[in-house]
């Protein structure tokens, strides 16, 4: 990947993980439970502050820093990797996903055409850094994140949207900024 693509300053980046082909694979809570468990790792082991997030259908928004001298750009590749795996294999798996044979056919498909990935795909392979180098920027990413659920026309408030920063009850607790 271009180093002009990277996340590899010490500043906070808006992120967009999408999965391949933008498959709605988050509609079941199971699998964007792994998203919020990756996430809570990042933040405890990783030393990842998670300053805004939302999950959405077929992808993830976030403004993410790290917190010590490793590169972030190296988390996102780790996170995406073992996130990938982990849903993967929780929806060839486990008895709740009634589209398995369909989404491994994609994930298949898609992994057809990247020389990286012989077996599967599930991420798309950009994730379009955004540096985040002002209090400007850092609050129109996040209003950005919170009203995309909105914008989807899933909910009509961002506070409702439960797998988002936005919620009072959202299952991750973000970092102070």
């Amino acid at each position: 990947m271009s180093e002009l693509r990277k996340a590899n300053t010490d500043l906070a980046y808006f992120l967009t993980f999408t999965t391949v082909g933008w498959i709605d694979v988050f509609t079941r809570k199971e699998l964007a439970d792994i998203l919020i468990e990756k996430l809570k790792t990042a933040q405890k082991n990783h030393h990842v502050a998670i300053y805004s997030y939302v999950i959405m259908p077929s992808h993830l928004h976030l403004i993410a820093q790290k917190k010590d001298n490793g590169l972030l750009s190296d988390w996102i590749r780790d996170f995406k990797s073992t996130t990938a795996k982990d849903i993967v294999k929780t929806i060839r798996t486990e008895p709740f996903e009634s589209r398995k044979s369909w989404l491994d056919y994609l994930f298949k498909f898609f992994a057809k055409f990247s020389k990286q990935n012989s077996e599967y795909m599930f991420w798309q392979k950009t994730n379009n850094p955004v540096e985040v180098y002002s209090p400007e920027v850092f609050y129109q990413k996040m209003n950005y994140i919170h009203n995309n659920p909105v914008e989807a026309n899933i909910v009509t408030d961002p506070g409702y949207y439960y797998y988002s920063s936005a919620n009072p009850m959202s299952p991750l607790v973000v970092d102070e900024h």
